[in-house]
């Protein structure tokens, strides 16, 4: 008999929990819970385990929106922080595993079946060759896939490319990543590519024109100013962030050598709808001069924020933890 499983996966707003009474299990009673209502994650774990009423798990496995270098995890987007230990102690888990989100939803990319995924731009992809993750929410989320030869489910790379240095194109991107560079100093993509980076940057374009626009605090409030209101320093500061999420997904599929595609993950892109098809994501995904032709070639797809294919990779991530 199998083990109970725990599952979550952890970002800085919201807390995705499921669990498995087998590896190859559907997921049960699934719930997403806001962070804030929770003081700890212990709390949450157990307010969901408290809820669902199922018996203590004997394993568990969390993927969070953190880089995981030890034992202590300290949250880069929200307050709580534990010792991995301590947790395993509390709640009497076997086995715990604690991985990157993003590298729990880059092991559960081969699962996505087409129904899950919508196109923009791009061929077929090669089967074989790498694929890339990124995704933009509370944070940016970025990893992905490499394939041993004789391998199929592939290899999964855990880093914080989120955070790497955000080059601009043309003058206005200049002149907006420089007011964020006056606030942070060192403006990583994730500074522009992420919810408040998108209120940073409709802020950023509503101070050069030194005219028009409204309060906001939200992504939300600049996404519906934009496409509900067409409010043109809104529109500009959508379109700024999928030129800068373009860019960066156009890196990162040239650095893997990504000729399988490119996943969009993470909750913003998919309430853009078809939007952001429009927008200068693509041409900037491109715009890698000698490669674009490299680059035209590769599909990219957006993951259907509904599911929670993140869930499954963490269960992957345990058999793996196993097999070692």
């Amino acid at each position: 008999m199998h083990p109970l499983r725990l599952l979550a996966d952890i970002g800085g707003t919201n807390i995705r929990l499921a669990w498995q009474a087998s590896p190859t299990g559907p997921l049960n009673d699934t719930r997403v819970l806001p962070c804030a209502q929770f003081p700890t994650v212990d709390a949450a774990l157990a307010a969901y385990l408290k809820e669902v009423g199922v018996p203590s798990p004997r394993e568990a496995a969390f993927g969070i929106a953190n880089p995981v270098t030890g034992d202590a995890i300290r949250m880069t987007n929200h307050s709580w922080s534990f010792s991995q230990r301590a947790v395993r102690e509390a709640f009497g888990f076997e086995r715990l595993v604690v991985i990157n989100d993003f590298t729990a939803l880059a092991l559960a990319l081969p699962l996505l079946t087409p129904d899950l995924l919508r196109q923009v731009g791009g061929g077929e992809g090669v089967a074989g060759s790498a694929i890339a993750l990124v995704g933009p929410g509370t944070g940016l989320g970025v990893s992905g896939l490499v394939f041993p030869p004789g391998s199929t489910a592939g290899v999964p790379l855990s880093g914080e490319g989120g955070h790497v240095t955000l080059a601009a194109q043309t003058q206005r991107e200049f002149d907006v990543l420089n007011i964020l560079q006056e606030r942070y100093g060192h403006v990583s993509a994730e500074r522009a590519v992420c919810g408040a980076g998108l209120v940073d940057l409709y802020h950023a374009v509503r101070r050069l024109a030194q005219r028009g626009g409204k309060e906001v605090s939200s992504a939300a409030q600049v996404t519906e100013l934009a496409l509900q209101s067409n409010d043109p320093l809104a529109l500009e500061a959508l379109d700024l962030f999928c030129g800068f999420l373009g860019s960066v997904a156009g890196n990162l599929a040239l650095t893997l050598g990504a000729r399988g595609g490119v996943y969009l993950g993470g909750g913003m892109v998919p309430r853009l709808g078809t939007w952001f098809d429009k927008s200068s994501f693509r041409a900037r995904f491109e715009a890698k001069g000698r490669f674009q032709s490299y680059l035209a070639a590769i599909p990219c797809w957006i993951i259907d924020p509904t599911v929670t294919p993140a869930l499954y990779g963490a269960s992957r991530a345990l058999d793996i933890a196993g097999a070692e």
